[in-house]
């Protein structure tokens, strides 16, 4: 594998991780099914898969690269919010468009 697919992989990886838990809204972790999540379930859930990138990332690095190389609190800090940002989309949906999609379907009464 080369480190151009390396890096295309786990940005998609991380672009579908990111959104899981906003758009998958009847499921936990994409197997455990609940009626609805509160917003803390989804968070909690969008941190583990964040944990789960970094492992990803981990492993892809050492099998790419041959070593690991050691890195600050800075790079973590600028990785949570690149996920952050991610994760924007599938937010939006499940908070903002979705409700509004719904009240456009419901006929209006005059």
């Amino acid at each position: 594998m080369t480190v151009d697919n390396a890096v295309t992989l786990l940005l998609i990886t991380s672009i579908v991780l990111a959104n899981v838990p906003w758009i998958l809204s009847n499921k936990i972790f994409m197997f455990i099914t609940v009626k609805t999540k509160s917003i803390w379930t989804n968070l909690a859930e969008w941190f583990i898969y964040f944990i789960l990138m970094g492992f990803i990332s981990f492993l892809l690095e050492y099998k790419v690269m041959g070593h690991v190389k050691e890195q600050e609190w800075e790079f973590y800090v600028i990785n949570l919010f690149m996920f952050a940002i991610f994760s924007f989309p599938g937010f939006i949906y499940r908070y903002n468009l979705r409700s509004f999609l719904e009240n456009k379907k419901k006929p209006k009464n005059s």
